[in-house]
């Protein structure tokens, strides 16, 4: 059995934990699972049991181990998990925000310099 990886990334602004194991051979797989707060997020499995006969085994299966764990750390810091785990993604925090245009006044475009009688007299006259 190869020993683990830990790595710990700071990612749009939170603590993320990547974690890989080795199941051995009773349980031939390479495991990556990715924390936030002690709660999985992600995992990747992958089995070596194609392998178990090989004499070099476990120069390949931490060849394998390497590959998966750098693979999970990049995917997060290259946002492409932010979806599945619940992160805005980058391009979302460096855009600036959406400015809502001023709501028109009340009456805007009907408020008239005449006198309410002025008013009533055109309206009653049909003008």
């Amino acid at each position: 059995m190869v020993g683990g990886f830990n790595t710990n990334i700071r990612y749009s602004g939170q603590i993320f934990h990547v974690q890989t194991e080795d199941g051995g051979t009773e349980s031939p797989s390479i495991v990556t699972l990715l924390y936030r707060g002690g709660a999985i997020l992600f995992s990747k499995k992958t089995s070596y049991a194609d392998q178990l006969g090989d004499a070099d085994r476990e120069s390949v299966v931490r060849q394998l181990m390497e590959a998966q764990h750098g693979a999970m750390v990049q995917a997060l810091k290259s946002g492409k998990l932010d979806e599945r785990i619940g992160v805005a993604s980058a391009d979302a925090q460096t855009r600036p925000p959406v400015v809502a245009k001023r709501a028109a006044e009340f009456g805007a475009g009907l408020i008239s310099r005449r006198s309410l009688d002025e008013v009533i007299l055109a309206h009653l006259a049909g003008r």
